[in-house]
């Protein structure tokens, strides 16, 4: 080789090395971390286009954009969340929905007797006062209860969890963390061992109605609490104290853009994706992460704080032409067996009495599949070769994953026009990217999973991304560029 090309080959591979080198090396005394819920991996694109001074398109000046990330199957937003704060899905975590069963639990004020198995629902119902902003936490009494120790006890939805989470990390190395999500039931991300969050805020999102302009006002309320943990403080309400410190990790989620998109949705039109309320919800969040990234700036932690944006869920269908309602009793209806529980939305889970009638219930529901619009039908061996887990081993693992056409919606209500919690790409395929002045305006086209934010907030805070429990278990890495 020629020796002036020789030295520029070895400069070029010098100064690759260099700049991995300062990406894997470089450490954050603090991460934001938070889900636009329902934001698409391809509605970033088509935001920036629209707002093209955009706070989001500043923060990916210097960032680094995935633009093929993948969040939980399912993709309710209870698996979606852990996803990314353990690094693991459903057949790790246990954590298949919010309103889902388990076949060793008991009824909600039972003495756990008789046979067991019982539905498990983590949302507003569980609060004293689901009606009220500040519900009063959750009731015990309104738990799913288990055998522990041999006692008939109350699952919190931390308890549920059977893996540890990124803010039990955090903080057991003596470091602050807070987060806030729209139901106290997202205590979960405290972790099994309860002392996750060294401070949770959860108002109830269910104490307001459902409109983007209601649901905009509910999100500010985390605006406020983002702003005031900046400064130290404690938001009236919160669950335990700063004590005037400014958290390590924190973060939560934004409500309006799924809601815009369940009642309004988009409008699919050339140079006009979104309708008006549902970019009024997109400038909204845009605007609120520019109040996070002025109050950094104030603070002089700018540098120093990595931003990270990954969406817990996306929202089926995209294309409202797609849209369509089918009655979730039909598909229970159409096994002809005995159906313990069913979960329905953009997805049917369905848990049987028996295990041996599944290739019965299959039989049957594929003699439907036309009029209940399935496009597939996951069972048996395949469930475990997706890695979804196996129902005769594990309580919580459904006997059958019933994946509707896309657009399909297994539901009566009147109120929405897209919902989310399946397996299409219109439900999984979200928006992931992270932003810090230090780091180059990149783009990554491979496949990720939002499983990876989970050790790669660990990784950005110096700490080691493998005492995440479920990363371990299914071998998640930290996502590129770290």
């Amino acid at each position: 080789m020629h020796a002036s090309i020789r030295t520029l080959a070895l400069a070029v591979l010098s100064l690759g090395f260099a700049e991995q080198t300062l990406a894997e090396a470089t450490t954050y005394k603090h991460v934001a971390v938070f889900s636009i819920d329902g934001f698409h991996g391809s509605d970033v694109a088509k935001y920036i286009a629209v707002r093209p001074k955009s706070t989001i398109a500043t923060l990916l000046e210097t960032g680094y954009e995935y633009t093929d990330a993948f969040t939980s199957a399912p993709s309710d937003s209870f698996p979606g969340t852990q996803a990314q704060f353990t690094g693991a899905g459903p057949r790790t975590t246990g954590v298949w929905y919010d309103d889902t069963y388990d076949r060793t639990f008991f009824a909600p004020g039972s003495d756990c007797s008789g046979k067991p198995g019982a539905e498990v629902v983590y949302d507003e119902t569980i609060d004293y006062n689901s009606t009220e902003v500040f519900s009063g936490g959750i009731n015990p009494k309104n738990l799913p209860r288990a055998i522990i120790n041999g006692v008939c006890t109350p699952v919190f939805p931390h308890s549920r969890i059977r893996v540890n989470t990124v803010f039990e990390v955090v903080a057991s190395k003596g470091k602050v963390t807070a987060y806030t999500d729209k139901h106290p039931a997202y205590d979960m991300v405290r972790g099994p061992s309860g002392k996750g969050l060294t401070q949770g805020y959860f108002p109830e999102i269910n104490a307001f109605p459902t409109t983007v302009n209601d649901t905009i006002t509910y999100d500010q309320l985390h605006v406020d609490a983002f702003l005031d943990w900046l400064d130290g403080k404690d938001p009236k309400h919160a669950e335990g104290s700063l004590k005037g410190q400014i958290p390590t990790l924190f973060g939560g989620n934004f409500q309006a853009v799924s809601v815009a998109q369940k009642t309004v949705g988009y409008q699919n039109k050339p140079g006009l994706p979104f309708t008006a309320p549902l970019l009024r919800a997109l400038d909204f969040v845009d605007a609120s992460l520019g109040k996070v990234v002025a109050k950094l700036k104030a603070k002089g932690i700018y540098d120093e704080t990595l931003i990270v944006v990954a969406s817990k869920h996306g929202q089926s269908p995209i294309d409202p032409s797609k849209y369509k309602k089918i009655d979730p009793k039909a598909v229970t209806k159409a096994t002809k067996v005995n159906v313990a529980f069913q979960t329905s939305d953009d997805i049917a889970l369905i848990f049987l009495e028996n295990h041996q009638d599944t290739l019965t219930a299959v039989r049957n529901l594929k003699a439907q599949r036309n009029n209940l619009e399935i496009q597939d039908l996951i069972y048996g061996r395949r469930l475990i070769e997706l890695g979804f887990g196996n129902p005769l081993v594990d309580p919580a693992v459904p006997d059958i994953i019933v994946k509707p056409e896309l657009g399909i919606i297994y539901t009566t209500s009147t109120a929405k026009i897209a919902e989310h919690g399946g397996i299409s790409n219109d439900d999984r395929h979200v928006s992931v990217f992270v932003s810090n002045p230090k780091l180059e305006k990149r783009k990554y086209h491979n496949q990720v999973s939002t499983k990876q934010v989970g050790p790669t907030i660990l990784k950005a805070l110096g700490l080691n991304p493998m005492e995440l429990k479920g990363a371990v278990a299914e071998g998640t890495k930290v996502l590129n560029g770290f």
